[in-house]
């Protein structure tokens, strides 16, 4: 009897998608920052933009995690993703922050690289995402949880040859710490789509 007066399910999927969209459009800022340095600062503002979107999205999942009396998945697995899409969103700012704070005035083709990556391996836990809603999409989700994982895969191997390049070619070694950490946190981005990918396949095996 108490049941039917709460909450359902909400708009958990909304919000997922609505957050995915924000990490979307952050990673495409954060690669044209890469792309355009003389213009960073745009850019930096648009992602941190995108990351306070999310981080309200977040904070509205939550809550709604605690009034809903019946979610559509399991309790821990809402938290675990909505979380761990912010994670994303925090690492993307993070990027843009150390250009500007670093004054990065150049970078090389790796992290243009890299940032393409980024781009493409959140356009794919977008993919992931949307269909969460509909498990008889359930191949169609593990087939973006793999292209995720490839992404990552490759996000590593550029991190290791602009690694190897860098402290080969480099002498100046504020640059070379500069971009260091610009290579890391890039691919740390990648790191945490994988992530996400891995609860999006445990909640696809639980439910599908």
């Amino acid at each position: 009897m108490f049941g039917r007066f709460m909450p359902t399910e909400g708009k958990f999927f909304e919000i997922f998608n609505a957050h995915a969209k924000c990490m979307v459009d952050a990673s495409l800022e954060l690669e044209r920052l890469i792309d355009d340095l003389p213009n960073a600062e745009v850019h930096k503002q648009n992602v941190q933009a995108n990351e306070k979107r999310a981080d309200k999205l977040t904070h509205e999942c939550i809550d709604l995690l605690h009034k809903t009396f019946i979610t559509p998945l399991d309790r821990e697995e809402v938290h675990k993703l909505i979380t761990t899409m912010d994670d994303i969103l925090d690492l993307m700012e993070d990027v843009a922050t150390a250009v500007s704070l670093y004054d990065v005035r150049a970078v090389t083709s790796e992290a243009n690289e890299l940032a393409h990556v980024c781009r493409l391996t959140c356009e794919r836990v977008q993919t992931a995402v949307g269909l969460l809603h509909d498990m008889k999409r359930a191949s169609a989700i593990l087939k973006a949880c793999e292209e995720i994982d490839r992404y990552e895969s490759d996000a590593d191997r550029l991190l290791r040859s602009a690694m190897s390049k860098l402290f080969r070619e480099e002498d100046d070694v504020k640059t070379l710490i500069k971009l260091k950490a610009i290579f890391e946190l890039l691919e740390a981005v990648t790191d945490k789509c994988e992530d996400v990918a891995n609860i999006i396949e445990g909640i696809v095996l639980e439910n599908a």
